[in-house]
């Protein structure tokens, strides 16, 4: 059987890949693992449930559920909540397990299980690994009183909430916000936390119906917010994904900020308040060298990692470190949240303009983002990227002709046989050209 937990849960079609019996059959197995590993010790086990609004989370809720109970696990119910929400809330109630059901950016169809342990932190790979293999093992189940109660929780939006806008400094009056919802699983929590903390808030694709979720909206469609903002005069908008685990922006003209810029714009905060632990933000390779060479400036230092915000996550806690994130928009401060948190952003990047007086756009100004081009070289053998002799001087001798303005990296895909090069240069036209001569090397050396 091909391994189930990727890097973010276990994730895939919903009803084909992802179905009722899995759903359950993997609770019962989290169930196990973490009561032989004394998770459970001394007291009634209890997990929180909660799931982002595709019409699939509901009869993967009730398999989740089930299995749980029927193994003598509590379970509370949190309803529709961001992947944040639930992990907050796995810790504020001091839960044993916390449950998301999410595929997260993801079209529709698919749906996905991330399992968070005490204190709303990912599983490790270890326990991960526990629970696949003791899918579907012979087991005795509890009987009469000892199976597992389940109920409602009806104020998790509103504590979630409250959370978001405790981490606040400043009130947010006097600032109008577009904030795209993707239809997904920050449609009530989002305009709520953005409204409650003083901003004036229009909710656009905040209307979900099981089938709308990340369609042709959010975090990865940003025209519609660029036309909102545009057409309610707003000073920003931002753009969540299905489960608001991401976030970027568009300033008060419509372009777009990316999650470079935003991290940036975060970091020299925290470094202005003493709170950027060693003057470090977290990073990965795909990282725009304008955003470097910003941080550089501003006397931060970037350490970056593989591509995923599991990497990110797991060096920022190797070092202790408080900020770091990706350019997709994935934002991870540790003072406040275990996993990225898109509203959280949203709130720190509002909190910031009001304390500085400045619009999104001159935050975002201390970045100069260069021209990146990125050509994906299809049907190689990825394994020899880095050991083939020729590539490696191509890339030099493009490394050379760049020099300090540009970078070259080449990424070999980890679920596809192709090659990624990445280019970033002075001008577009160099990216694309130098993108396009080290693509033709590729094709060369590594083809089967």
């Amino acid at each position: 059987m091909a391994k189930l937990f990727g890097t973010d849960g276990v994730r895939g079609l919903a009803n084909g890949v992802l179905t009722a019996e899995l759903a359950l059959d993997l609770s019962v197995s989290a169930a196990h693992v973490l009561a032989e590993r004394g998770t459970f010790s001394g007291h009634r086990p209890f997990a929180v449930v909660g799931r982002d609004t595709r019409i699939s989370g509901q009869f993967l809720e009730a398999a989740v559920v089930a299995g749980l109970a029927s193994a003598g696990v509590d379970v509370i119910l949190l309803g529709e909540l961001p992947t944040p929400g639930v992990a907050f809330l796995t810790d504020a109630l001091g839960a044993d397990l916390g449950v998301m059901l999410s595929a997260s950016h993801n079209a529709m169809p698919d749906n996905g299980i991330k399992f968070l342990a005490r204190g709303g932190v990912k599983l490790d790979d270890a326990i991960e690994d526990a629970i696949e293999k003791r899918l579907e093992e012979p087991w005795e189940r509890p009987t009469g009183g000892d199976v597992g109660r389940v109920r409602t929780h009806p104020t998790a939006i509103a504590e979630y909430a409250a959370h978001l806008d405790s981490t606040l400094k400043n009130r947010l009056e006097g600032l109008k916000v577009v904030l795209d919802c993707a239809h997904g699983a920050a449609s009530v929590a989002g305009p709520t936390a953005l409204r409650e903390a003083g901003a004036e808030v229009v909710a656009i694709c905040a209307e979900p119906d099981g089938l709308n979720i990340n369609e042709g909206c959010g975090s990865t469609h940003l025209e519609v917010l660029q036309a909102a903002v545009l057409e309610h005069g707003a000073d920003v908008g931002f753009a969540l994904d299905g489960d608001a685990d991401r976030c970027l922006a568009v300033d008060a003209s419509g372009r777009i900020v990316d999650g470079d810029q935003i991290l940036a714009i975060l970091a020299i905060a925290l470094r202005e308040q003493g709170r950027l632990a060693a003057d470090t933000v977290v990073a990965t390779v795909m990282s725009n060298l304008g955003f470097v060479q910003a941080m550089k400036t501003a006397g931060i230092t970037v350490e970056q990692t593989a591509v995923g915000d599991r990497y990110v996550l797991e060096a920022m806690k190797a070092s202790a470190h408080t900020l770091g994130g990706e350019q997709s928009g994935h934002v991870i401060m540790s003072e406040h949240a275990t996993t990225g948190d898109g509203i959280l952003t949203a709130l720190q990047v509002l909190d910031r303009m009001v304390e500085t007086g400045s619009s999104i756009a001159d935050l975002a100004s201390v970045m100069v983002r260069l021209p990146q081009v990125l050509v994906n070289v299809p049907g190689v053998d990825k394994a020899r990227t880095h050991a083939d002799e020729a590539l490696a001087a191509a890339v030099g001798e493009a490394e050379s002709e760049l020099g300090e303005s540009g970078r070259v990296l080449l990424r070999p895909s980890g679920t596809e046989p192709l090659v990624r090069v990445m280019v970033e240069a002075a001008t577009a036209e160099q990216a694309q050209a130098v993108a396009e001569r080290l693509a033709d090397v590729v094709r060369e050396r590594l083809s089967f």
